[in-house]
């Protein structure tokens, strides 16, 4: 599920640089300088990827990716790192071109990226080095439809002739009203979710790909609420009784783990299970509520424990079924 929108994030990024790369042409010296305009468009591309960069370190495994993404990336240092990067790779392969336009072309593309990301569930840490604090207002799905797809018809327009500047000005100020309507009914949905329970003190409401589809993820002092929204319709499909996690030196020697260190350092809301399998080995599942698919939650961290409390094996990350989860503890997936 995350892999996927995480691919398909790529591809909004992507349609966003090349229409930051046409709103460049606003810009009289990249308008009339063709050798500048390839490297600011090639800049904007490449800026609005460049943050992502963290994603190839899921080629190891997903403990090691899932604490640092849209992290260190997206930091402020980063933001201005990365436009100067690209732009110095850029003046070696075009020194002709006008490296303060390709310069404030990518930073703009860069920028963008990193601010457009706070507005999905996912969010950023956008504000370190001052803060690690996750910024995620929850707005917008990690792949919206709607935004891709004015994207590409803003692009298809300019290749069939139409002015570039004033096509992405236009569609730009119809996704700012997109936003403002998005956070209307989030604002709706969460009025409705405190109606229905009353005595919440948490609540994720998180967008789906549809636009009156949300996710909800809730806590009161004594449960966990877990359900949907469609307009202000609230359904809670799942309610857990809050049980504090034992302080037990089993638990303490497990959340030490790679893999369930990085799922706590991630997941606000969770449920625990510890159950005793065969060979004397015990197991703790973290169990993420936010991310409900077909009555199960697939976001999971594993371990593993023998009776000397040794973890025999662990994993985290997003699984759709238990054979598939084990088959990936069989095989030391987690310690990768």
């Amino acid at each position: 599920m995350i892999e996927g929108m995480i691919t398909l994030d790529s591809g909004t990024h992507f349609v966003m640089g090349i229409a930051i790369g046409g709103l460049a042409l606003v810009d009289p010296t990249v308008a009339n300088h063709t050798i500048t305009f390839t490297a600011v468009m090639a800049g904007t591309i490449i800026g609005q990827q460049a943050p992502d960069i963290d994603t190839v370190l899921k080629l190891r495994n997903n403990a090691i990716y899932i604490r640092p993404h849209r992290g260190i990336t997206h930091s402020i240092p980063a933001v201005l790192l990365w436009p100067l990067l690209i732009t110095g790779a850029l003046a070696i392969i075009l020194p002709d071109a006008h490296l303060f336009n390709v310069w404030l072309w990518t930073q703009i593309a860069v920028f963008l990226h990193v601010f457009v990301d706070i507005f999905n569930a996912y969010g950023t840490q956008a504000l370190r080095p001052f803060s690690k604090k996750w910024v995620a207002l929850g707005v917008i799905n990690t792949f919206d439809p709607f935004i891709f797809g004015i994207h590409c018809i803003g692009i298809l327009l300019w290749l069939f002739g139409t002015e570039p500047v004033l096509t992405f000005t236009i569609m730009y100020l119809i996704i700012f009203v997109y936003y403002i309507l998005r956070f209307a009914i989030q604002k709706a949905i969460k009025s409705a979710v405190h109606h229905e329970l009353q005595d919440e003190e948490f609540v994720i409401v998180a967008p789906t790909m549809r636009f009156f589809h949300w996710k909800i993820a809730a806590k009161s002092k004594t449960h966990f609420y877990v359900g949907r929204a469609y307009r202000r319709t609230v359904n809670i499909y799942d309610k857990f009784k809050i049980e504090p996690i034992p302080k037990t030196e089993l638990v303490a020697k497990a959340i030490k783990d790679p893999n369930l260190d990085a799922f706590l350092s991630f997941s606000p809301l969770y449920r625990w299970e510890i159950s005793e399998l065969e060979n004397g080995i015990t197991e703790l599942r973290l169990i993420d509520l936010r991310y409900r698919s077909n009555d199960r939650y697939p976001f999971v961290a594993v371990a593993h424990l023998d009776e000397e409390l040794n973890i025999v094996n662990s994993y985290t990350g997003w699984i759709f079924t238990e054979e598939k989860l084990q088959k990936r503890l069989q095989i030391g997936a987690g310690n990768e």
